[in-house]
């Protein structure tokens, strides 16, 4: 996908250099300062061409999404700024028998001149307005499309391991029924077990569950971990929400909160894992922090790709509206996600 957008953008950034400007300054009224100011039309054409680029690597369509007003106000006051300066250029003045018709031809000129150019920036603001907000639409399809092909995926790969729903939680009770009263381990593991498939199983199909029902999944599976590990290994988890009925994705910190076990969990020396969640005045907060006990090649390998799964999926659920920050020194990785949940999906 990354080579299908980069060709998008290179095909903009060719037309424009090679067809859309060459027209612009050959074919129109400006054609003819090439002879009579070339320093002149070299500077317009440095500067059409800067605006062009500039404009292109701000990404108003982003800063538009994310309200960063303030960006797009200086920069385009700047770029009608500049070229109000060119339009005041000081042209030679026409020479002509009678000095006040020199004087008034000369003021005719500049004023073709200044409307000419006001017209060419105006053009190449306009068309790279169209070109970034085309590109992004063009990018937010993509990356559409490959949120729903992973989930699609996930879903194929769940249906392709999915025994009946009735059978296996009926073997579950047959199961849980037989362990009663050998080890209270074995009878909360086995609760535990329950609940994070049931969970998996209810929200395989739904787009939005409550806060409350993922941090349910959260403590069950922290549960069932503590089950699983020794004192070696402690678990700070805490949470903090003013309102537990906002919706967010099922299993949003899933795989933050796995890789924290899977890299950072020991049998055989102390460690910490680190979970805690927030959620004020619709600013939503996730952390973790853990030292990389084992695999550290395996870590470096797959978290990267773990990571950026997640980033593709909160970009698609909340563009503009997170950030998701990491750091992996000295042994200890730290994941930092912060959310505003100020629009609630219907």
């Amino acid at each position: 996908m990354r080579s299908i957008e980069n060709k998008t953008a290179l095909i903009f950034d060719l037309f424009f250099s090679f067809v859309f400007q060459p027209i612009l300054l050959l074919i129109g009224p400006a054609h003819y300062w090439v002879t009579q100011w070339p320093v002149f039309f070299v500077i317009v054409c440095v500067y059409l061409y800067a605006c062009y680029f500039v404009l292109k690597h701000l990404n108003f369509p982003k800063l538009l999404i994310e309200r960063r007003y303030t960006r797009i106000i200086v920069v385009v006051l700047s770029l009608i700024a500049v070229c109000y300066l060119l339009s005041c250029y000081p042209l030679p003045q026409l020479d002509f028998v009678i000095p006040t018709l020199s004087e008034y031809q000369t003021q005719v000129r500049n004023f073709g001149v200044s409307i000419t150019l006001w017209l060419m920036f105006s053009l190449v603001l306009g068309y790279s307005f169209t070109t970034s907000i085309v590109k992004e639409l063009y990018d937010q399809l993509l990356l559409k499309r490959k949120i729903e092909a992973q989930r699609d995926k996930a879903e194929l790969a769940m249906f392709k391991a999915q025994i009946s729903p009735h059978f296996l939680f009926n073997t579950l009770n047959s199961l849980y029924s037989l362990v009663i009263g050998t080890s209270e381990k074995a009878e909360d593991a086995f609760i535990k077990f329950t609940e994070l498939l049931k969970y998996t199983y209810v929200t395989i199909d739904k787009e939005w569950v409550t806060l409350r029902d993922d941090i349910e999944y959260i403590q069950n599976y922290l549960d069932l971990q503590s089950i699983r590990l020794n004192e070696h290994t402690a678990i700070d988890w805490s949470y903090d929400v003013d309102d537990d009925s906002v919706q967010v994705p099922p299993m949003l910190f899933l795989t933050f909160v796995e890789n924290a076990f899977k890299y950072g969990a020991s049998t055989s020396r102390d460690c910490t894992i680190m979970i805690h969640l927030t959620l004020h005045d619709g600013v939503l907060r996730f952390e973790t922090r853990n030292n990389v006990m084992k695999h550290a090649d395996s870590f470096r390998e797959d978290m990267p790709v773990g990571v950026e799964n997640c980033r593709a999926r909160l970009s698609a659920l909340y563009p503009g509206r997170y950030t998701l920050d990491v750091s992996d020194a000295g042994g200890e990785f730290h994941l930092n996600l912060k959310i505003q949940l100020d629009k609630q999906p219907s």
